[in-house]
């Protein structure tokens, strides 16, 4: 599941770098530059949302339920 995420978030900012996505059981916990946090929450947060439904869809595949945090550094 980590490699899904660092993989839809990596696309989505400018410093690849900083991106760090670490999974601990059931959640999923993501770390971004704090330049492009508002590039992963999007306008009114759809695109946070967009993230934990495909995550979601990808955990339900699965058979677990997972949860993305993002964290602001």
């Amino acid at each position: 599941m980590g490699e899904l995420v660092r993989y839809i978030i990596s696309e989505l900012v400018d410093n690849k770098d900083a991106v760090k996505v670490e999974v601990d059981g059931d959640t999923v916990r993501v770390s971004v530059a704090k330049d492009d946090m508002g590039k992963i929450i999007g306008k009114q947060g759809r695109t946070a949302k967009a993230i934990r439904t495909v995550v979601k869809a990808a955990g339900a595949k699965e058979g677990k339920k997972y949860s993305v945090d993002i964290i602001e550094v």
